[in-house]
């Protein structure tokens, strides 16, 4: 049995994740990272296939892969030759997909006091991604090539169990899409082999609570919106 409390601390870690974009310097053990990732590990897979893999980046290791990409990331020619290698987002955007998307980029904006006519800052907050937002673990997803759509469902659950766990830690995550459009580099600086591509990257720390970013809360829709009890 799951008592009150057992309930309650699980539904906290849920909701209490949020995407957090700028870091404390304070290291998280090796071990600690260990341990969260057996833990993740636990999430389920069709046949118990377990798709994931992950390369954890810390210290010098970290500065260097973020170096490679920052170096392509500001140099337009390079930028403009890399491409993501599959579509995380829809190719044509349509509403309500639009409209949240939309408002979760200019509520961060905002936050951060970037105008819409201030391409350069907006610019050099996207490339935070490719230094984990500071963060002291930065972790890189890949994927077997020959696993298909459903695999890539269980690696959503892989994932989310992660957050979820760093939150029962007093960890906090940002899960980044960003990473995709710089596969050849990250093949590069990591070393794996052909068959397996990039997922996302995923920044892991102590979120600095002085940061205004930080403070960013996302809406969600209510139940009403997208259940249909059906009885």
């Amino acid at each position: 049995m799951i008592s009150s409390q057992q309930q309650q601390d699980v539904d906290a870690a849920i909701t209490s994740r949020r995407s957090i974009r700028a870091y404390l310097p304070t290291p998280v053990p090796r071990e600690d990272i260990a341990a969260l990732l057996e833990v993740a590990a636990r999430a389920p897979s069709g046949t118990n296939t377990q798709p994931w893999k992950v390369y954890v980046l810390t210290g010098e290791a970290k500065a260097r892969f973020s170096s490679a990409i920052l170096a392509a990331y500001a140099d337009p020619q390079q930028n403009k030759a890399h491409t993501e290698e599959y579509a995380y987002y829809p190719r044509e955007w349509v509403s309500p997909f639009i409209d949240r998307r939309r408002k979760v980029g200019w509520d961060l904006y905002a936050l951060l006091g970037l105008t819409r006519e201030n391409k350069a800052g907006m610019a050099a907050q996207h490339g935070r991604n490719y230094r984990f937002f500071d963060a002291p673990v930065g972790l890189i997803f890949t994927i077997d090539r020959v696993m298909e759509q459903g695999s890539w469902l269980d690696y959503g659950m892989f994932l989310q169990n992660i957050m979820v766990a760093a939150r029962g830690r007093g960890l906090d995550t940002c899960p980044q899409a960003a990473f995709t459009q710089f596969h050849r580099i990250i093949g590069e600086q990591l070393g794996f082999p052909e068959n397996e591509m990039v997922v996302c990257g995923m920044a892991l720390g102590y979120a600095d609570p002085d940061k205004i970013e930080n403070t960013l809360v996302t809406e969600r829709e209510p139940v009403s919106s997208f259940v249909r009890f059906v009885e």
